[in-house]
């Protein structure tokens, strides 16, 4: 009799513990497809906003002069995008840039670093290869132009005398990477390795042999915070 009771006891104790279990495993499959399901949500959410602005901070390292070495430039950018699709956007984008050129010597046998600035004017296609919940990334390629000043804060002095290039509008490009890190569905932070090309030339009345070819190579970063909106068709 004490045996029996005590089986009986056992099988209870036992369903007591193994029916939650199995009742558990569709209630686990369900909150995987739930998450699933809210992470693609946010994702559509994310990536089907018509606009985005924002701007920021950044660094470039410009050539100022064929014959003078690059210098460190403190950047500033403005920014948007139109988007027709989740990967296909029009960029907008404006930026500024100030530095010391490096002119050493000059033909004056003193040595003076003036300021010097370039703002950019640019437009151009942007693709977004990738799309996750927090973070995506996209290519960019732009033109328009730049104005150079190169002569502004020269103390009286012109660009020849410095071997900078001469202050003008001219054309430029650039490319880059964005990467984006999602903080709300609306609201980003990018950080974008950037190439800038630009065409700068020296004074016609230059002593200094004038470049073959004119295009300067250079290189920099920009951050910032971006901003969401609107809807695609």
């Amino acid at each position: 009799m004490d045996v029996r009771w005590a089986m009986a006891a056992a099988t209870a104790l036992a369903l007591t513990v193994i029916q939650p279990m199995t009742a558990q495993q569709p209630r686990k499959r369900e909150t995987t497809a739930v998450r699933q399901a809210r992470i693609e949500a946010t994702i559509r959410n994310e990536y089907t906003h018509k606009f985005e602005i924002g701007g920021g901070g950044g660094y470039l390292r410009f050539r100022s002069g064929e014959y003078l070495q690059k210098n460190n430039e403190v950047s500033w950018q403005a920014a948007g995008t139109y988007y027709r699709s989740p990967s296909l956007g029009l960029n907008f984008d404006v930026r500024g840039s100030f530095g010391d050129a490096k002119t050493q010597n000059n033909i004056f046998n003193e040595a003076y670093n003036p300021l010097i600035n370039q703002y950019y004017f640019l437009v151009g296609p942007n693709w977004r290869f990738y799309r996750k919940e927090k973070w995506s990334a996209s290519v960019y390629g732009e033109g328009g132009a730049s104005m150079g000043n190169f002569d502004g804060a020269a103390k009286g002095l012109v660009s020849e005398d410095l071997g900078l290039w001469q202050s003008a509008t001219r054309p430029a490009f650039s490319a880059g990477l964005n990467l984006d890190y999602n903080i709300y569905p609306e609201l980003f932070f990018r950080m974008s390795p950037t190439y800038v090309g630009t065409v700068f030339q020296l004074a016609a009345d230059d002593p200094r042999p004038q470049p073959h070819g004119g295009i300067q190579n250079n290189a920099g970063f920009n951050v910032g915070i971006y901003y969401r909106f609107g809807k695609q068709k």
